[in-house]
């Protein structure tokens, strides 16, 4: 879940091959207004550039003050989910942001009648798995794909997502254009809010995964640990066009 804050034990699947050892640096902040439209996600030779460039923490910082939920007493940090009412690219369209990823995401997609938004069924060429998944939405099915945040907001909140304004906070939370990703729901459980020193895709997408998790860490002005920059190098330093 990409909201969660959870500290994993033990590496996820398939991890990639990683160290600390990088000096500590303090987190950009800063107050400035963060970038309006997110880029794309980037080849691995600019995100091995942009990897050289974000400032290191020697260990996951652990912020209070985070809670995904919205409901009495809970912090909503990142704003009510999916909500379309936010400075995200692709906001603003009368669409959640869940029904317009997944159907960005997914081909052969069906929209319930009349709707022009509510996604009723799709098929998802998973990247996390690689597996083909036959969508269909439902109360007992529907969680098979889930929309995970590239950077777990748990994990962005606590590099330097914690200072920023709940505007620039919900907006994050729903940029479909870099952050968010349609992917298999129990792979995206396991992730949790790992970084990829803990938790990896299966191997094929192990370059688009970390070029995507620097990509949104460069855009965002967030900081990196030293495990997932060491682990995130290892990849990249093997991957196509590097």
């Amino acid at each position: 879940m990409a909201g969660a804050r959870h500290t994993l034990d033990t590496p996820g699947q398939h991890n990639a091959p990683g160290s600390s050892g990088a000096a500590p640096a303090a987190p950009h902040t800063g107050g400035a207004a963060l970038p309006a439209q997110a880029p794309g996600p980037i080849s691995a030779r600019a995100a091995r550039a942009a990897l050289t460039r974000l400032p290191v923490l020697a260990a996951r910082p652990h912020r209070p003050g985070y809670q995904r939920g919205c409901k009495a007493r809970q912090a909503c940090s990142f704003g009510p989910a999916w909500t379309d009412n936010s400075t995200a690219p692709g906001a603003g369209n009368s669409c959640d942001t869940r029904n317009d990823v997944l159907h960005a995401q997914m081909t052969h997609v069906v929209l319930r009648a009349g709707s022009g938004c509510i996604v009723e069924s799709g098929r998802l060429a998973d990247p996390y798995t690689g597996k083909t998944i036959n969508f269909t939405r439902g109360s007992t099915t529907s969680a098979r794909v889930q929309v995970d945040h590239a950077v777990p907001l748990a994990l962005a909140y606590d590099l330097g997502a914690w200072a920023w304004t709940p505007q620039q906070r919900t907006a994050y939370a729903n940029d479909e254009a870099l952050v968010l990703v349609a992917v298999d729901g129990p792979a995206n459980e396991k992730k949790s809010d790992a970084g990829p020193a803990d938790w990896m895709p299966v191997k094929s997408d192990w370059c688009a995964y970390d070029a995507r998790f620097v990509a949104v860490l460069s855009h965002y002005r967030l900081a990196i640990t030293a495990a997932d920059k060491s682990a995130i190098t290892n990849v990249l330093t093997h991957c196509p066009g590097a």
